[in-house]
């Protein structure tokens, strides 16, 4: 089964899989975008609510790997979706890419390229420079500002 994110309905993803995605991501749809959502279910694709118990679960890995402030709430529950239904994650997002690599889930991009690693990222301070592991909303040594930084 593939969960398609909103970008697939952008691009107008094609697959003959079944398919299923959230009511969250219709929200974020409009114009032709949002028929294309209408028509899809309408022709059977099927409507997941994932469990509040995966999302969770979805969070604390976005927590490890340093994506958690990347995802909005529709990411997380359709990270959750497809980990529930064994499926195929359709997204272009990089963040979603990986958490889902951490999870196991697979994943299929669609106008861009997909990541070639899954990442754990590190936090920087503006200030001081000093680094984190994990994210902060400021640095507990100066008080300034943290910033995403690649761990390569």
């Amino acid at each position: 089964m593939h969960i398609l994110d909103s970008s697939a309905f952008i691009h107008e993803y094609h697959t003959d899989e079944p398919t299923a995605s959230i009511p969250m991501v219709e929200e974020e749809l409009e114009g032709e975008h949002a028929y294309r959502f209408d028509a899809m279910e309408g022709a059977g694709m099927h409507i997941h609510m994932p469990a509040e118990e995966t999302v969770e679960r979805i969070q604390r890995a976005a927590t490890e790997t340093g994506d958690a402030a990347e995802l909005s709430p529709t990411d997380t529950r359709l990270l959750a979706a497809a980990f529930e239904l064994d499926g195929t994650l359709v997204s272009d997002d990089y963040a979603m890419q990986n958490v889902a690599e951490r999870l196991d889930v697979s994943v299929q991009v669609i106008a861009r390229d997909g990541i070639t690693e899954e990442r754990e990222w590190r936090f920087q301070c503006a200030g001081c420079g000093r680094e984190f592991d994990e994210n902060k909303p400021r640095c507990p040594i100066c008080g300034s500002d943290l910033s995403r930084k690649n761990p390569a």
